[in-house]
């Protein structure tokens, strides 16, 4: 029998689960790795619900599964010295655990790399442990063009809008992802489960001031505020301020499905702590208005439902961002977005950069990539 080796966190273990590793032993001896309760605090800013022990004995107990231990290091690659020793056939993942760098690895060690296609057992419904979290509903969001316009230093060089769309969290994005995380946090000691009723702008500034209280040394961009609590697609100006002076919502369904549709994301790593974006900046007019020129294409044209000029757009967006801001991107990320580009009309990373997600625009799927949800209006 081929060794067939996974790994992850396996919390609330639950179908979804069970499947996957079925899944996984129809190609041979099925070998699972645990993330360690370490190792989950430091990726998902967060410890686990069952303890690592726990999450061992219930793997173990699975009929799949031909034996499991928790990895002993740590990051997205914590099993290294696991899978050096076991020698798998082959690596299998599901698509929200697909990465380059398991990919890469794999292609090194001469290991067969099998992406999930995640299929329920029988009549079961799809199960993931972040949705059957209850505690928290707060979304995350994903800023599609103008990144960096929130920033005052940047628009009033030149005026111009940010467009936001804020996600269900259907997934439990990692911490420092660009998933605008460090405001969800915040956002969760404020209402702890959800975003509560009220108006909607309001609730947003209480965020933003929450976030950053006076003498806030690096103050972060409205943006995240916004686009976690106003539901839908947000178009927001700035002209030289924190707080954009005008706000205009979408929640048109078409609109919104339209845009679902199109977004492809593919899983990079999270963001190391010691990252420094605001480092080598090459701020101008020129590129602040290629910045604010390229978001207003891109609202043109989801209004328009025309995806060439969508793709276009957020692809322009991107390339000012990273032309003021270099650091955003590395080789890695370079080399990621070189393997998947061929297959997409526009490309960006989901926030400041060095780490996240890449996000593609395509009418096509985009291979071993993952979906999101855009939340409605009340």
């Amino acid at each position: 029998m081929k060794k067939v080796f996974v790994s992850g966190c396996y919390d609330m273990l639950h179908s979804g689960h069970v499947a996957f590793f079925e899944e996984a032993a129809t190609h041979g001896d099925l070998y699972v790795g645990i993330g360690s309760d370490k190792t989950i605090h430091e990726l998902k800013a967060r410890r686990p619900v069952n303890n690592e022990q726990e999450r061992l004995y219930m793997v173990k107990s699975l009929k799949s599964v031909k034996d499991a231990w928790v990895n002993k290091g740590s990051g997205l690659i914590d099993f290294l010295k696991e899978i050096e020793q076991l020698k798998p056939d082959i690596f299998f993942v599901n698509s929200d655990g697909h990465s380059n760098l398991k990919e890469e690895l794999c292609k090194e060690m001469g290991i067969e790399y099998v992406v999930s296609k995640r299929i329920p057992h029988g009549n079961l419904p799809a199960r993931s442990t972040t949705t059957l979290r209850e505690e928290c509903r707060i979304p995350y969001r994903i800023d599609l063009a103008g990144g960096w316009l929130d920033q005052p230093n940047v628009s009033k060089l030149y005026p111009g809008p940010v467009l936001t769309i804020s996600i269900e969290p259907d997934y439990e994005f990692n911490d420092r992802s660009g998933m605008s995380t460090s405001s969800r946090k915040k956002a969760i000691e404020l209402w702890q489960v959800d975003i509560p009723a009220g108006d909607k702008k309001k609730l947003a500034k209480t965020l933003f001031c929450f976030e950053n209280p006076p003498g806030t040394k690096y103050v972060s961009g409205s943006q995240d505020s916004l686009g976690i609590v106003m539901p839908g697609l947000n178009r927001l100006y700035y002209s030289g301020e924190f707080w954009p002076s005008e706000i205009e919502s979408i929640q048109d369904n078409d609109i919104l499905s339209w845009i679902e549709q199109r977004l492809w994301l593919v899983p990079l790593y999270p963001r190391h702590s010691g990252y420094d974006v605001l480092a080598n900046t090459n701020i101008t007019t020129e590129y602040a208005k290629k910045l604010s020129d390229a978001a207003i294409s891109c609202w043109n044209a989801i209004m328009k439902k025309d995806v060439h000029q969508f793709g276009e757009a957020v692809r322009n967006s991107f390339e000012a961002q990273i032309a003021m801001y270099p650091n955003m991107m590395s080789e890695d990320i370079f080399e990621v977005l070189d393997k998947y580009k061929k297959y997409a009309l526009g490309w960006k990373l989901s926030g400041a950069g060095g780490g996240g997600y890449l996000i593609f625009a395509s009418e096509t799927p985009i291979e071993n990539a993952i979906q999101i949800r855009i939340r409605r209006g009340e």
